[in-house]
């Protein structure tokens, strides 16, 4: 497994890290039903094959991942063969079923807290801010308490998840970014215009995610199974998964399809290695449920590109306007 630097101070990180979104289950913000037992052979069977981080967040399942991700990792020495990155930031503690981007410093250190207990751990490896805050918060006073919880050892780094330019520099002025984890696949190529290029420039590390685009770029959705998702999966409320755009990335998938028959690649392996190929990107987040998902896009993380593979995804990309 291929390893690159996280951000100027952080780890050497396998170049494709395991998302627990889908470990979230249902209830809040998950991705429908899970079973526990398959969720923890997941985790640990990607760790087994090389893979060292894991990636939640406190929203997903409004808990349940973390807790799924600390006793799947529990075997493991956190810390040093595994790291877990979590986020916070995406406070439901108000109740009434809202989620509110909060970064006043007082929550992060409450949030820090419950996800410290959630994952079973006393530090958290990489805990990031999901996104920024909305509701008047200046950004100053939340990197400040992250930098408070790195010197309390509550954290060993401290990131930001989806800041832009602005917001990651003033950050970064008081005190180093590890990192910033920002969306990059074939169908949502913004982040190379800017913040990317930024990261780069000033040491500060990428962890893209949704590179599959959430499964739309696996090749094993169509409109039918879209439409029978249930209820309670986010999926439902992700503009990918609308009109027009839905229409046009499931065009892409078929587009898609004879060029990685071409070079003997799955589609998830193909989507996940452009991602990793874009200069500044230190590495990307790739969900799974089952062990057999993780073996299928596992080859990314060896696999560069072809420059005629390059050529033709960028004109599948053209063709079908995603």
């Amino acid at each position: 497994m291929r390893k690159r630097r996280l951000g100027p101070t952080g780890p050497e990180i396998s170049v494709i890290g395991l998302g627990a979104w889908g470990f979230g289950g249902v209830g809040g913000f998950g991705l429908g039903p899970i079973d526990e037992q398959e969720a923890l052979d997941t985790i640990r069977h990607a760790v087994d094959c090389g893979i060292n981080w894991v990636d939640t967040a406190a929203v997903y399942g409004l808990g349940h991942s973390e807790e799924v991700v600390g006793r799947a990792l529990a075997p493991f020495n956190v810390g040093t063969d595994v790291y877990i990155f979590t986020k916070g930031g995406q406070n439901w503690y108000g109740g009434g079923g809202a989620l509110v981007r909060d970064l006043r410093p007082e929550s992060i250190r409450f949030e820090c807290e419950q996800s410290l207990q959630r994952l079973g751990v006393d530090r958290i490896d990489l805990y990031q801010f999901h996104w920024p805050d909305a509701i008047g918060t200046a950004v100053e006073d939340s990197w400040t308490a992250m930098i408070d919880l790195i010197a309390q050892g509550k954290v060993r780094w401290g990131g930001v998840s989806n800041f832009d330019v602005s917001l990651a520099s003033r950050c970064h002025t008081l005190s180093p970014v590890e990192s910033n984890q920002v969306p990059l696949s074939l169908i949502n190529r913004a982040s190379l215009d800017s913040i990317i290029p930024w990261c780069q420039e000033n040491g500060v590390g990428v962890i893209v995610y949704a590179p599959l685009a959430t499964g739309l770029l696996t090749g094993t959705f169509d409109l039918p199974r879209i439409a029978n998702l249930p209820n309670d999966d986010g999926r439902r409320r992700l503009v990918r998964f609308q009109e027009p755009q839905l229409s046009r990335t499931l065009a892409l998938v078929e587009r898609l399809r004879p060029i990685a028959d071409h070079f003997d690649l799955s589609l998830s392996t193909l989507a996940i290695a452009w991602t990793l190929i874009a200069r500044g990107v230190t590495g990307a987040i790739a969900g799974a449920r089952t062990p057999a998902q993780v073996d299928g896009w596992l080859p990314a993380s060896e696999m560069p590109l072809t420059h005629e593979a390059l050529a033709r995804i960028q004109a599948a990309i053209a063709e079908t306007g995603v």
